[in-house]
């Protein structure tokens, strides 16, 4: 008897669960974490009629407060924002997600934690994030014939495990496919299809997830300004990230985080960008008309820059900045406006400053030398699970690599900031699938300051 009675529990809860999956498309996960507020995101069936959240500090589980949404719902795609204010700094806090008045179970832990408030009080804390780009999820029905592009996912459960502070998305977050160019619904088919995937649940959940995007995640392979539905697939954008803004005067979707004693500058090489093709000079000067970041974006990132008293301030590219050998997508190939940028960062003397990049579908870190400054690196990291591309030609021995740096498999950085005030080191870890080490390399705040 006792056996019959928990299979039917188990049938009532397995049909619990199911109904419940079938309002909830995907998430729920916190981010935009700051030291007294928090998003909670998730997306839900066009059927729902009501949606809220319960959130308590997670060692008083009798102090729940319930934040109801309050936007639109029953659109053929529902993401959703619900912001969480006047919490306490440097505190856990769960979460619980109830959809027309029921609790969602969802079968991995919905918690986070506020920001420190550390400032003149102690020293900045040590932390860990981590990085990469490429994701790209098979749908065989409108993917090209042949082997299937995707790879292993399992690697965001090796991500969601690194005990990292957040996670930043460097471009190509998922990929639209020719189906999907012609319409704001394909646009944003695409963003819903592959945020729900099953592995990424837990991972999402398990830290704030930060964005930029590159051409995949933006429109077609290798778009720039003149994509036609660019600002459709800004308003897509928004929905699916979690940033604390998106550009200026309703373009782009650049802006900047502050973790310890970091800052980490999100940029965006697609809203504003000229063609690749568009040329470079003109009467042998280069050309002032072919845009990388636009006028409005590079006028921010200088005062935005120029602001920051970050011990290290990570630029976020979908393309690669430094690396000459690159004959593919390269801000070099923009060279007015690269110029402008690090003449800029050489003419203010902006200490700890270097660029991080993803598109290549190889991990790298290209170190440039400067004359009369400090070196600059670009360190690159991809794919997640998009197909590895080898370094071929010039670059397959890059002079400009730092030696064992070079990946070309799936991976993810994990970036480790620690040490002193004076003597704070980065050091940046290539890991696998299964979490295996592939390279590492260490950098000290002193390094990327004036000699």
């Amino acid at each position: 008897m006792k056996s019959i009675v928990f299979f039917v529990s188990l049938l009532f809860f397995n049909s619990l669960i199911f109904s419940q999956s079938n309002k909830l498309v995907s998430g729920p996960w916190a981010g935009n974490v700051q030291l007294r507020t928090a998003i909670i995101w998730a997306e839900v069936s066009a059927d729902v009629k009501k949606v809220a959240v319960k959130y308590f500090k997670t060692n008083t589980l009798n102090q729940k407060q319930t934040v109801l949404y309050k936007g639109e719902l029953a659109k053929n795609f529902n993401p959703i924002k619900i912001e969480l204010n006047g919490l306490d700094f440097n505190t856990d806090y769960s979460y619980t997600l109830f959809i027309d008045d029921k609790e969602i179970i969802t079968g991995f832990t919905t918690k986070f934690t506020t920001q420190d408030l550390w400032q003149w009080r102690k020293p900045a804390p040590d932390f860990s994030f981590v990085a990469g780009s490429c994701n790209y999820v098979n749908d065989p029905a409108v993917d090209r014939p042949g082997k299937p592009y995707g790879g292993d996912s399992s690697i965001f459960t090796t991500m969601a495990k690194s005990g990292a502070a957040f996670h930043v998305w460097m471009g190509d977050n998922w990929y639209t496919r020719e189906v999907d160019f012609g319409s704001a619904w394909g646009l944003n088919y695409r963003a819903s299809h592959d945020r729900a995937q099953k592995i990424l649940q837990p991972f999402m959940a398990s830290m704030p997830q930060y964005s930029i995007w590159d051409d995949h995640d933006y429109g077609p392979d290798n778009s720039g300004k003149s994509f036609l539905l660019k600002d459709d697939s800004r308003d897509i954008f928004k929905k699916y990230a979690l940033n604390p803004s998106y550009g200026e005067e309703e373009k782009g979707i650049y802006t900047k985080i502050s973790y310890s004693d970091v800052d980490i500058f999100l940029t965006d090489d697609r809203f504003f960008r000229s063609e690749d093709d568009m040329p470079d000079s003109l009467n042998g000067m280069p050309s002032q008309d072919k845009h990388f970041f636009g006028p409005m974006q590079m006028e921010w990132l200088k005062n935005a820059l120029e602001f920051s008293t970050a011990t290290f301030k990570i630029i976020v590219v979908g393309s690669q900045v430094l690396n000459p050998l690159n004959k593919a997508e390269s801000m070099q190939q923009y060279s007015y406006e690269y110029a402008e940028l690090l003449n800029f960062i050489k003419t203010q003397k902006l200490n700890g400053v270097l660029f991080f990049s993803g598109d290549r579908h190889h991990s790298e870190i290209i170190k440039a030398s400067q004359p009369g400054f400090y070196p600059l690196y670009d360190v690159t990291i991809s794919p997640y699970t998009a197909g590895v591309s080898k370094a071929i030609g010039p670059e397959k021995n890059n002079p400009f690599r730092i030696s064992g740096s070079l990946v070309e498999t799936q991976n993810f950085g994990k970036i480790s900031i620690n040490g002193p005030k004076e003597k704070r080191s980065m050091t940046i870890e290539f890991i696998g699938t299964k979490g295996e080490q592939l390279s590492s390399f260490s950098i000290n705040s002193n390094e990327l300051k004036l000699p």
